[in-house]
């Protein structure tokens, strides 16, 4: 089996891919659509080295979901499975499983 392992600050991402449907209950096809900019993180390379030889190591871990770029990273393919290399910066944010309590409102 064939994986991918990234180097530096470069990170694996799996395509979400949501079936999209109107109000009235037509489904979308995909190649009338936007590709989704959410994904979930399938590996990770060890971190980016700064100029004093420092590690930094990556903030996302595996299996967190994230939001990217409409064209970040490069497009590859492995084993008939759709994958995106990009870096950490490309990364607009990871998406929390659990609802925010609404502001005011007490958490117990």
């Amino acid at each position: 089996m064939t994986t991918i392992r990234p180097l530096y600050d470069r990170i694996v991402v799996k395509r979400i891919d949501e079936q999209e449907t109107t109000h009235n209950g037509i489904v979308i096809p995909d190649s009338a659509k936007e590709k989704p900019q959410e994904g979930e993180v399938m590996a990770l390379g060890h971190g980016k080295r700064l100029e004093n030889g420092k590690l930094v190591p990556v903030d996302v871990k595996i299996g967190d979901r994230v939001l990217f770029g409409k064209y970040s990273g490069t497009e590859t393919k492995v084993v008939g499975t759709e994958y995106i290399i990009m870096r950490e910066d490309d990364i607009l944010g990871v998406l929390d499983s659990a609802p925010a309590a609404k502001a005011g409102q007490k958490t117990t």
